[in-house]
């Protein structure tokens, strides 16, 4: 018998009223329902007591070789004496915390004329980004993604996000003999079953012949029209800067690949790791990997030039991850604590069994002539 929850009842009690629903609404019930999604009601998401892993609650590392980056791009940008930095979905506000740490400490010009939005959709997680970032608070601003969304807000800089776009909803499909069908949730005898019909929107073709995708016969494959909507909302607010994506996913030729026959989507609950997604509403995290090549593409349309796209490991080799394991061997910490960090910081780089593949990195940017990143030079030289 699924585990059921005050949000089952409520979204059961949506489709009474309204019939089907597409698995798009559904997910952002179970993501971001007020007070009762997973992402919208209290409990810790990350880390050891949470649910999963992410490269931020590895080590601190990870977010000062992003500051490392960050520095080089308003150097590209030719030092200007205000930079903005802008996190969407910015959590407790550690990655923050730790990019804004590395730039105080170690670029001392830049930080004078720093700034920090940060774009979260949960109010309660203010006060825990607040007291995160206390040291950094004069510099500290909020928008709600609405106000994200607006066109009101703009700015020169850079804007970031880390696992950002895998938890945004998305349309699920099947491809038949009859041609492509979504997948819809409905309720059958008091419980969530799936149904099949035809597409909700247009889009949805239109995004998968985009990136020239043609899915095989039985064929299962997730469209995350959300992603596309977002990137226009962060162009559009980009004067001039960069846009770093950090997230798990492939190219769209790796991701929809007919050896995926039932797509990426994955639940993430107390570490481990469910195919279900109609148990525990609310209570366990919904993601699929995510598609760059749309990223690119639509980034193009937007008049965004792509800059650098890669796995995780070559970026943070090349940006500066030995400099940051360099400085830990030239501490005064115990030969034991070096060692223990050296093999955590592994798990971001490792190609296999770690984070340095699974996660890939793009960069785009605007305004910016001829751009210089440290993620561009080759690793070993």
């Amino acid at each position: 018998m699924p585990e059921k929850t005050p949000l089952t009842d409520i979204i059961t009690a949506r489709i009474a009223q309204q019939g089907r629903i597409t698995f798009a609404d559904f997910m952002a019930s179970c993501l971001y329902e007020p007070g009762l999604g997973y992402y919208t009601s209290p409990g810790r998401k990350v880390g050891a007591e949470g649910d999963f892993y992410t490269s931020i609650t590895v080590h601190a590392a990870f977010g000062r070789v992003i500051g490392r980056e960050i520095a080089q791009m308003w150097r590209s940008m030719g030092t200007p004496t205000g930079f903005t930095l802008v996190e969407c979905g910015a959590g407790n506000g550690r990655l923050a915390c730790d990019i804004m740490d590395y730039l105080a400490e170690q670029e001392t010009l830049m930080y004078e004329g720093l700034r920090l939005v940060l774009v979260e959709k949960e109010p309660s997680l203010e006060s825990a980004q607040h007291e995160m970032l206390a040291a950094h608070s004069d510099r500290l601003t909020w928008l709600s993604p609405d106000e994200f969304s607006s066109g009101s807000f703009t700015f020169s800089g850079c804007l970031y996000s880390n696992e950002l776009i895998d938890a945004l909803p998305v349309h699920r499909v099947v491809m038949t003999s009859e041609g492509l069908r979504e997948l819809y949730v409905t309720c059958t005898d008091g419980e969530l079953a799936e149904d099949i019909g035809e597409p909700s929107t247009p889009e949805i073709e239109a995004y998968l012949k985009r990136v020239d995708v043609e899915l095989h016969v039985g064929q299962q494959a997730e469209v995350n029209l959300n992603a596309p909507q977002w990137l226009a909302a962060a162009a559009k607010s980009l004067e001039r800067g960069y846009i770093l994506t950090i997230d798990y996913g492939y190219t769209a030729a790796e991701l929809y690949t007919p050896r995926r026959k039932l797509g990426t989507l994955l639940c993430y609950y107390r570490h481990q790791t469910e195919e279900n997604p109609y148990i525990r509403l609310g209570l366990q995290d919904i993601t699929t990997h995510v598609d760059f090549t749309t990223l690119m593409k639509c980034g193009e349309e937007l008049g965004l030039q792509n800059v650098w796209f890669g796995e995780q490991y070559r970026f943070l080799l090349s940006a500066g991850i030995v400099e940051e394991i360099e400085e830990i061997e030239r501490s005064a910490r115990a030969d034991e604590e070096k060692l223990r960090l050296r093999l955590t910081l592994k798990k971001l780089i490792m190609p296999e069994g770690g984070m340095g593949d699974t996660f890939r990195v793009l960069i785009q940017s605007r305004g910016v002539t001829s751009p210089k990143l440290l993620c561009q030079r080759r690793i070993g030289g």
